[in-house]
């Protein structure tokens, strides 16, 4: 049996683990986050769930599909790190074709799940949308969403970096990704309900409204400008080896 990896083994893998941190991770605001029982009792797991189950997405999809195609499961972490020369250039656009399609996809099955329940509408709840102004959970101004976006997609990126970097201690890589990504969701939910991801923008956006659609170029500028900015500043400011590790040898222990 051959163990090569093809590409149509990367573009399955890179799709499955966008499909599940978009289904779980939307998932757990749509479906857990606001539960409360008929005696008034909030069962909900709020917005520290939520920001777990962000979290818990992209640690396990490292594990189980990271060592396949380096489990990006976001335009901005493929474009951040084709910055950094940890990809390819002529990769890109099928990954990010395939991460706005898997979670267009996982959308849709969240969809049809939460319709299950009586009077629910997508519109009206939001469908866990990102916005800013009157659409920003806190109700913050375009400037500061669009600043938290930058910020904070650097700061992602610029740990996936360092989390597969060589000097790195080796097989935590998977748990420092999935942990930033959990710390970035407590932070910025109230800004912005969290994009640092235009394919997980993308995806609910379809379902929620024209607001969100209206919105949406936001969460497209502002992470892409962020990996950038990460890809560009990692090997200036921390310096970097020649031939960094795959997510693969960086989860090994």
């Amino acid at each position: 049996m051959s163990d090569t990896i093809t590409t149509g083994h990367r573009v399955a893998a890179e799709a499955f683990g966008t499909f599940w941190l978009v289904l779980c991770g939307c998932g757990s605001a749509v479906l857990a986050a606001g539960v409360v029982n008929g005696d008034g009792v909030h069962l909900g797991i709020g917005f520290a769930g939520v920001s777990l189950a962000f979290g818990l997405t992209v640690l396990t999809m490292a594990y189980a599909v990271g060592h396949l195609s380096g489990g990006h499961f976001n335009p901005a972490v493929t474009i951040g790190l084709a910055v950094a020369k940890r990809f390819a250039w002529r990769d890109v656009p099928v990954y990010v074709v395939t991460q706005v399609v898997a979670a267009t996809a996982a959308a849709t099955v969240l969809l049809v799940i939460a319709n299950g329940q009586e009077g629910f509408s997508a519109k009206a709840s939001g469908f866990a949308a990102n916005g800013y102004g009157d659409h920003s959970p806190g109700g913050y101004a375009l400037l500061a969403c669009a600043v938290v976006e930058v910020v904070f997609t650097a700061g992602f990126v610029l740990v996936i970096l360092g989390a597969t970097d060589t000097r790195a201690p080796r097989g935590f890589a998977p748990l420092a990704i999935g942990l930033a990504l959990t710390l970035i969701h407590l932070v910025t939910i109230p800004v912005t309900n969290t994009s640092v991801n235009p394919a997980r923008s993308t995806g609910v956006a379809f379902f929620a409204g024209s607001w969100a659609l209206g919105q949406l170029w936001l969460f497209w500028v502002a992470p892409i400008v962020g990996a950038l900015i990460a890809g560009a500043i990692y090997g200036p400011l921390l310096g970097s080896r020649e031939a960094p590790a795959s997510l693969q040898e960086a989860s090994e222990a």
